[in-house]
């Protein structure tokens, strides 16, 4: 059969087959038919997957008809069994002395010496088998087997679709009508209900076969040449920030768009007559079904690559945007990703979006800690959630137990509804505790902060009765705007936040930017590790300009009123004296022109790099506070990557070592009179923060969300005999404290 017009003069038979008004089993016997009698073969057979891991002959030309719906093969059982198990084609000139080679006596195949036998895949797995046979020891060509392969392709979307078979009576893969219920880790407490909305949205293929193959040939190149730039542009581009392991997908992506083995394999599947999308579909089914086999995780990751950029393609095919953040979304969204940064987070509408999923991340990645501040529930590390998961499907996303349920049964639902209602009740359990003092059983008094980053964080100060915010996170406006904000801009969101705080205290924290936090609109600078690298203080520092400018339109904002300015990832007191001059040169300024000032200036660092609590002491003399960030300090005190999954369960921040580590701190900070805060993740656990308060902090900022939970704790809580029974833990040699200090807990009936 010619390379060229033989696959599209089949392919369009096989449409008239389609459009005939005629019974399934006499339109796949009319198809086998014509691949026979198209392939010069004396035999095809179609198997298809059924129930219970078996494939069933459903039709076939030159076989005995009585075998049909007899004949069935187990999953690796025969060649036809093979074929499907593994999923790629086997080309073989005498099948019977094939190891897999499986005799059906009732099949009547006793005469036939050759075949080629190619998956019907469906994603990464089999849904069925086609197979074509010959008296000869022939083998087929390179061009037979590619066009085998078309027909399969068309033939997969034929089964999905319900064209040729009843749904009921084959295994077509996940069942994406069917409850499913996944389980992962969790990243950010609460309960979601709502509609899947998928980050990076799948284009459906709709039209398989083209009606004019130069014309599908020059779309794909067109889409092609489109893709290389905007990967490109992305790369080279000095208005991005692209560092990281963000910038090693994107050159990997680069990598595999100008591959010629993947390029010439969607022009020869073009060639065959599918349009251009049915072409990048059909190729990748044919990767992901022979990567699939492998078990090593980084060819296994090139998979993932390797999807992203087929889905990149097809959308560049039909000019779909790359997310879903300015598409129209539903009133309940549950956002789905395999992972995300901030700031794609945050172009989201968050009146609509109710929770997040993600496959892959960690509970102290950036984003989490953002969809935290949002408080919006967040479950991460769900494995292949995005192979189960439809946009529009009904979706229970529970942050406290890690549990996914997609398509929910009604009881499912019911239940949930009721433990919404138990959540309510708690909540406004909370709420009724907002203006109670707290104050532990043995009269210590605990200040419990928010962190914030957005203006419409500042109504939780009221509703949870937080008594400031130990935390305001400035990058996160920067982060979403297009361009650089304008001094007024600032100026005029500072002020907003002060006042919306009505006096309360609210610590900013100066630009901490670099590693995953990126903007839109600063140069690029690729590192080989990011969250160690050029971010944060060292970047405003080799950057005065950028620094003085935002801390210019802080001290404005804080006209005739107190203000307290923090600096990030401070790791030597030098860092902080150096960023600490340039807000003494603001305040010079504003008195040179003869400004009206802040009434009171405080000053302090984060303590997040371990090498700076060997400088306390000379730190202490410096500074007018400190807050400890629980958050980077775990991951360089156990040099662990917060965002590597692998690592996201290995160390606890109530392990020996990390307490020591912030006993030390919160210690000498007392004794010096330097108010001392912690502000990660740690502070809004309650069992986390009875572990702090024990350690001596009296100062806790959380997410708004954790108030309620943490307050509740430290109210049944008698610091006195807490501090006592942590004394003789500090010496121990386990893994971990946090079994016993939720005994502690227990006996004292304390809730955590």
């Amino acid at each position: 059969m010619p390379a060229t017009a033989g696959p599209r003069l089949l392919l369009k038979r096989m449409h008239d087959i389609m459009v005939e008004r005629i019974s399934p089993q006499l339109r796949l016997d009319k198809i086998v038919q014509l691949i026979a009698s198209n392939m010069v073969a004396e035999v095809c057979s179609i198997y298809l997957a059924k129930p219970g891991g078996w494939l069933e002959l459903f039709a076939t030309e030159g076989l005995n008809k009585a075998a049909v719906h007899k004949t069935r093969l187990k999953m690796g059982e025969g060649i036809v069994g093979d074929v499907a198990l593994n999923g790629r084609p086997l080309n073989l000139s005498d099948a019977p002395a094939h190891p897999s080679f499986s005799y059906r006596p009732e099949t009547g195949e006793d005469p036939y010496q050759s075949m080629l036998g190619v998956p019907i895949l469906r994603g990464p797995r089999a849904v069925g088998v086609v197979a074509v046979q010959n008296r000869t020891h022939r083998h087929y060509g390179e061009e037979e087997v590619e066009a085998l392969q078309t027909i399969a392709m068309v033939l997969a979307e034929m089964v999905v679709s319900g064209s040729l078979v009843d749904l009921g009576e084959i295994d077509a893969g996940p069942k994406r009508d069917r409850p499913w219920r996944g389980q992962g880790v969790p990243f950010c407490e609460g309960i979601a209900m709502g509609r899947a909305v998928l980050h990076e949205p799948r284009v459906k293929v709709e039209k398989l076969i083209a009606d004019d193959v130069v014309v599908e040939r020059q779309r794909l190149d067109a889409a092609i040449a489109e893709l290389r730039d905007s990967l490109d542009a992305m790369l080279a581009s000095e208005d991005t920030v692209i560092t990281g392991e963000t910038r090693d997908v994107l050159e990997a992506y680069r990598m595999f768009a100008h591959d010629r083995g993947w390029l010439t394999k969607l022009r020869e599947a073009v060639a065959s007559g599918l349009t251009a999308e049915a072409a990048v579909e059909r190729v990748q089914n044919d990767t992901r079904a022979r990567m699939a086999r492998l078990i090593d995780p980084l060819i296994k990751e090139r998979l993932h690559d390797l999807d992203d950029l087929a889905n990149r393609l097809l959308r560049h095919l039909t000019g779909k945007a790359d997310t879903s953040a300015h598409e129209a979304l539903p009133a309940d969204t549950l956002l789905f990703a395999r992972t995300m940064g901030p700031a794609e987070l945050l172009d989201y509408d968050r009146t609509k979006l109710r929770g997040l999923v993600l496959e892959e991340g960690s509970p102290t990645s950036h984003v989490a800690i953002v969809a935290r501040a949002l408080d919006i529930p967040v479950v991460g590390r769900i494995e292949n959630v995005l192979e189960q998961v439809e946009a529009g499907d009904w979706v229970i996303a529970d942050g406290d137990t890690a549990e996914i349920h997609i398509r929910p049964a009604h009881d499912v639902r019911e239940a949930y509804r009721h433990k919404l209602a138990l959540r309510a009740q708690r909540q406004a359990a909370f709420a009724a505790m907002r203006t109670q003092p707290s104050i532990t059983k043995d009269g210590e008094r605990v200040r419990l902060l928010m962190n914030a980053g957005l203006l419409a964080d500042l109504p939780h100060l009221e509703e949870t009765g937080a008594e400031g915010i130990g935390l305001f996170r400035t990058e996160l406006h920067f982060m979403i705007s297009s361009t650089m904000p304008r001094l007024k801009n600032l100026v005029d969101l500072y002020t907003a936040v002060l006042d919306g705080a009505a006096g309360k205290p609210v610590v900013f924290r100066t630009l901490d930017l670099g590693g995953d936090k990126v903007l839109p609109y600063a140069r690029p600078l690729p590192e080989e590790n990011p969250a160690m690298g050029w971010r944060a203080i060292r970047m405003t520092l080799d950057r005065p300009a950028l620094l003085r400018y935002q801390i210019r339109a802080l001290l404005k904002a804080a006209t005739g009123r107190d203000i307290d300015l923090m600096f990030p990832m401070v790791a030597e007191v030098a860092e902080f004296r150096a960023a600490r001059a340039l807000v003494d040169r603001e305040l010079e300024r504003i008195a040179q022109m003869k400004a009206d000032p802040p009434r009171k200036v405080r000053v302090g660092t984060m303590l997040e790099v371990p090498a700076l609590a060997f400088q306390l002491p000379a730190l202490l003399s410096s500074v007018d506070f400190i807050s400890v960030g629980s958050n980077d300090l775990m991951q360089f005190f156990f040099a662990s990557d917060r965002g590597n999954p692998r690592l996201g369960g290995r160390y606890d921040l109530l392990s020996p070592p990390m307490l020591n580590f912030l006993k030390g701190i919160v210690d000498a900070s007392r004794a010096r009179g330097v108010p001392v805060t912690l502000c990660g993740e740690m502070a809004g656990r309650p069992l986390e923060a009875m572990a702090l308060i024990g350690l001596g902090f009296r100062s806790l900022s959380m997410a708004p969300a954790s108030i309620g939970p943490v307050k509740q704790m430290l109210l049944a809580l008698n610091t006195g005999k807490l501090a006592s029974s942590m004394s003789d833990l500090y010496d121990r040699s386990e893994h971990s404290l946090r079994e016993q200090l939720k005994q502690l807990a227990i006996n004292e009936r304390v809730p955590v």
